[in-house]
């Protein structure tokens, strides 16, 4: 019973003193594991900050369907826990401005093709084309018109003063030769054209908006009126990079009057999504799949998966864009939802370096454990060496002193708590004090 409970306290006392050093090797490492925690920590809010939470999107008042898809945007953004904030500007120009303004918070905006012609586009970046904007001419003439040059000399309604609708009016028009010198030209809002088209104040309207807008529907069955088709509109896509030939095929508005009662050849900008270079990529791929999910499916002039692509001119594609629209999203955004996307995309940033340093400190940690168990042991042999050094030179009187210290020497051995994996070092050190001891 006796020998048992020795045993006992034997085992007890092994394991009391593995969790001893145990304990002294965790204290060892603790500040390399408290380094690598900054160096997450840090990583995590600096290396790769976490996307904003909102982004602004700047859009021309009553220019086309932009409020309408603005909207679209801010509902499926809102899905994924970020705000869409829209802000009306008089006019793309003036978004423009906002995009390129330092100071400003203005993330992206919608611009027609055409517009940014003239405009410095450094620092800005296209996220995709999004749909065409066809324009519009719409008449109360006589003949059909097949060209803009027979529109000469008649009252023509070419939008609002800083529109999308009246820049690109005014670059058609003034292509063709006609100009304010050689017809009357009325600055007014669509819907006031259509009024004014209805009424006989007008000979001609331009508009610019999607084949599905409410008004070109409504102004296309209006009693007398007609749509020009332009023999010559391969020739002005041709001459401007920006224009794209479309043909709206017969009965396209409305089947039941076919309205249109022929095809009709149309001019066509596209509206492309536009954005600051530096924005958040994490919310750039953000937008692209909403665009996608917004303006990929077929239309009347569009085929299906036609957009969103790279068919703007007037701005670089983002090279992110490009990669999207190639090869789709990232592969954690197909099958993660946003949020959870991003921070697993932090997360490997950070932990990749944080692996790069953990494998050559795991290699160190056992070596530096096991060095600290045999310091201990080491340090016992260098008191027991001192001991048999001193021993050597000493005198008889001196060698009670000696059995002492050897005896304390020895009260710390076999106090002495080790893993069983090193208590060979002990039977050893025993061993060889039991050699001192018979010197004396």
């Amino acid at each position: 019973m006796f020998h048992k409970i020795k045993s006992h306290q034997s085992v007890d006392q092994q394991e009391s003193g593995h969790d001893s050093l145990l304990l002294e090797a965790f204290k060892v490492m603790l500040p390399y594991l408290l380094a690598l925690l900054l160096i997450s920590l840090a990583g995590y809010w600096l290396i790769d900050p976490a996307p904003p939470k909102k982004i602004v999107i700047s859009i021309s008042k009553g220019d086309g369907n932009y409020q309408a898809y603005a909207s679209l945007y801010a509902v499926l953004l809102q899905q994924q826990g970020v705000t869409l904030e829209i802000r009306e500007s008089e006019g793309p120009q003036q978004s423009l401005k906002a995009l390129r303004k330092e100071d400003s918070d203005v993330d992206m905006a919608l611009i027609a093709g055409g517009v940014a012609s003239q405009e410095s586009t450094v620092g800005l970046v296209s996220l995709g084309s999004l749909y065409y904007e066809p324009m519009w001419i719409f008449h109360r003439l006589k003949h059909n018109v097949e060209s803009l040059s027979e529109l000469k000399g008649k009252r023509i309604a070419v939008g609002r003063p800083d529109s999308a609708n009246y820049i690109l009016a005014h670059i058609l028009l003034r292509a063709a030769g006609v100009t304010e010198k050689n017809s009357k030209f009325m600055e007014v809002g669509e819907t006031s054209a259509a009024d004014a088209l209805q009424h006989g104040l007008v000979d001609v309207i331009l508009l610019s908006g999607a084949s599905t807008t409410p008004l070109i529907e409504e102004v296309a069955t209006i009693l007398g009126v007609k749509i020009a088709s332009l023999s010559d509109a391969e020739a002005y896509s041709r001459q401007y990079t920006f224009l794209h030939h479309l043909v709206l095929p017969k009965g396209a508005l409305n089947l039941a009057s076919n309205i249109p009662s022929q095809d009709v050849h149309l001019l066509a900008p596209t509206v492309t999504l536009v954005a600051r270079e530096a924005m958040n990529q994490a919310l750039v791929y953000l937008m692209l799949k909403v665009v996608s999910r917004v303006h990929g499916s077929a239309g009347m002039l569009q085929r299906n998966h036609e957009f969103p692509s790279d068919k703007d001119s007037d701005f670089e594609m983002s090279s992110q864009a490009a990669h999207f629209y190639e090869s789709g999203p990232p592969f954690l955004d197909r099958y993660l939802p946003f949020w959870a996307a991003t921070f697993v995309n932090r997360v490997l940033i950070i932990l990749l370096p944080l692996v790069a340093i953990f494998i050559p400190l795991s290699r160190i940690a056992p070596s530096v454990y096991i060095w600290m168990v045999k310091s201990r042991i080491y340090k016992l042999y260098g008191e027991l060496r001192f001991l048999e050094i001193k021993l050597r030179n000493s005198q008889a009187e001196e060698l009670p002193a000696l059995r002492k210290e050897l005896d304390a020497i020895e009260s710390k051995v076999n106090n002495f708590k080790l893993p069983v994996a090193f208590t060979r070092h002990l039977y050893e050190l025993r061993s060889h004090i039991e050699l001192v001891r018979s010197k004396l």
